[in-house]
């Protein structure tokens, strides 16, 4: 479990140094993430190790929500004044992320048809 923990948060230091070396606008642990699916599809395979630790962080997920919420709590008054731009943001971005979905999955429709024998 150290190792697949230690493994993770390299990755993550990794994509945290490139986003700012680069000065790139995506945050660092989401190019380590990145990089670590990138390595793991390479390999064709997902060590044990790395498998459990992953699967006891994704059933522990709903913790790392506790300091989210918190901060929701204390900048109430900016959310609540800010309210119109949130609401537009989110309902815009939900559909133009369903649009997105429903073009992909009609293209790969379309791919899977023309390859099937």
């Amino acid at each position: 479990m150290l190792a697949a923990l230690t493994l993770f948060l390299v990755f993550q230091l990794a994509g945290e140094v490139l986003a700012r070396a680069l000065g790139l606008p995506v945050p660092g642990p989401v190019i380590g993430l990145a990089a670590l699916f990138a390595v793991l599809a390479l390999r064709g395979r997902v060590a044990t190790e790395v498998r459990e630790t992953a699967n006891g962080l994704l059933s522990h997920l709903s913790l790392l929500f506790v300091p989210a919420g918190t901060g929701v709590l204390v900048h109430l008054d900016r959310i609540g004044a800010e309210l119109v731009p949130i609401a537009v943001a989110l309902v815009a971005s939900t559909v133009l992320t369903i649009a997105a979905t429903a073009l992909t999955m009609r293209w790969l429709a379309r791919y899977v048809r023309e390859e099937a024998p």
